[in-house]
């Protein structure tokens, strides 16, 4: 999967990167792909939003079954 996925501190690099106002996490959590829980790919990202930019940009994972509106 490595070659289509990206680790959670590569996303929050890739949002700044980019300049994106929202960046969301889309099937984090869907399936078991590995021994870690199923909240530890979120865990992770809010982790590395804390180490690499030290405030919260915009950038999140959703819980099993919910929804996000992005608007304008």
């Amino acid at each position: 999967m490595r070659t289509m996925h990206c680790d959670p501190a590569e996303a929050v690099e890739m949002h700044g990167l980019v300049g994106a106002r929202v960046s969301v996490g889309l099937h984090s959590g869907t399936f078991c792909v590995s021994d870690e829980g199923r909240e530890a790919p979120a865990l992770a990202v809010v982790r590395a939003v804390a180490e690499i930019v030290g405030d919260t940009p915009d950038l999140r994972t959703l819980r099993c079954g919910e929804t996000v509106a992005v608007g304008r």
